[in-house]
C-alpha cells in the first residue's frame, strides 16, 4: 500500500482512473488532505462509500506521533517526532509579527557532521519519504497560530540537497493551490554546499528560495568546521552560486 500525500494530483488522477472513478475526486480528496486536515477516508464525507472503499484497499494515511513539544516566550515551538521505524526528528514553528514560519527535516540524522551542528552527532540513519515531509508540515499547521503557516524552510534535521527526489516532490506539493498552497517564493531550502544539487535545482524553473551555509569566507576554516568544503570548496561553490542566480534570477542568501 502506498501512502496517498506521495502523490501528486495528476498521479492521483490516474491512479482513479484505474479504479474507474472519475478524475474530479482527486480535488476533493486533497482538499479533506490538505485543506480540512482530515487524515481517516472514512471522513471524506462528500466521497461515495464505494470510492472510500477502494480508498482504503489501496492507500493510507500516514501520521507521526508526537514525542516532546517545548514552547519559548517568544511563542516560538519545538516538536520532537517519532517515524514508523523508531527514528526522530525535529520540526519548529517560529512565529513573528506578520509570518508564521514553519522549518522541516528532510533526514533522519546527517553525514555532512558540521561542527557546530547538532544533528549528525549519532550519524545518518536515511532519507525522509515526500508523505513524512508533507506529515511535518501538517502538523505545524494544525500546531501554529490560527492553524496557518505563511512560509516554510527546509532546515531542519539533514542535507535538503542529499534527498533531492523527495524534497522537490515535497516542495512542490506544499507549493501546489491543490496542496499547502504556500507560494513559491515563501518556501525556502537550505544547503551546506552541495554543488550537484544547486545546479539541478536552477534547471527546475521554480521560484523557490535558496540559501546556502558558508560560516566561514576562506576554505581553510570553513573546511574545519564543514567537511563538505573539502569535495565542493569554496571557488567552485561561489561559482555554482552564480550561475543559480543567473538562471533564476533569484539571489541566495548566505548564512
Amino acid at each position: 500500500m502506498q501512502d496517498i500525500k506521495e502523490l501528486t494530483i495528476r498521479e492521483l488522477e490516474e491512479k482513479l482512473k484505474s479504479f474507474g472513478a472519475n478524475t474530479y475526486h482527486a480535488r476533493q480528496i486533497l482538499s479533506w488532505i490538505y485543506k480540512k486536515a482530515v487524515l481517516d477516508f472514512g471522513g471524506m464525507s462528500d466521497l461515495a462509500q464505494g470510492l472510500r472503499d477502494k480508498l482504503n484497499e489501496n492507500f493510507y494515511i500516514s501520521g507521526l506521533e508526537i514525542v516532546k513539544k517545548l514552547k519559548s516566550g517568544d511563542g516560538t515551538k519545538k516538536l520532537l517526532f517519532k517515524l514508523k521505524d523508531g527514528n526522530l526528528i525535529e520540526a519548529v514553528i517560529i512565529p513573528a509579527k506578520d509570518r508564521v514560519t514553519g522549518c522541516v527535516s528532510t533526514q533522519a540524522g546527517c553525514k555532512f557532521a558540521c561542527r557546530f551542528c547538532a544533528s549528525g552527532l549519532s550519524g545518518f540513519k536515511r532519507n525522509l519519504t515526500c508523505s513524512e515531509i508533507i506529515d511535518e508540515v501538517l502538523y505545524l499547521k494544525k500546531e501554529s497560530l490560527a492553524g496557518k503557516l505563511t512560509h516554510l524552510v527546509f532546515m531542519g534535521i539533514g542535507e535538503p540537497l542529499d534527498n533531492y527526489t523527495e524534497v522537490l516532490k515535497a516542495a512542490k506539493i506544499i507549493n501546489s493551490p491543490l496542496g499547502l498552497n504556500i507560494g513559491a517564493r515563501r518556501i525556502t531550502i537550505s544547503t551546506s554546499g552541495v554543488i550537484p544539487g544547486i545546479q539541478k535545482l536552477a534547471d527546475e524553473g521554480l521560484q523557490i528560495e535558496l540559501s546556502v551555509s558558508l560560516h566561514a569566507a576562506d576554505d581553510l576554516l570553513r573546511s574545519k568546521l564543514m567537511p563538505i568544503n573539502k569535495k565542493y570548496p569554496l571557488t567552485e561553490l561561489i561559482k555554482a552560486c552564480k550561475d543559480y542566480s543567473a538562471k533564476t534570477n533569484r539571489q541566495i542568501t548566505l548564512e
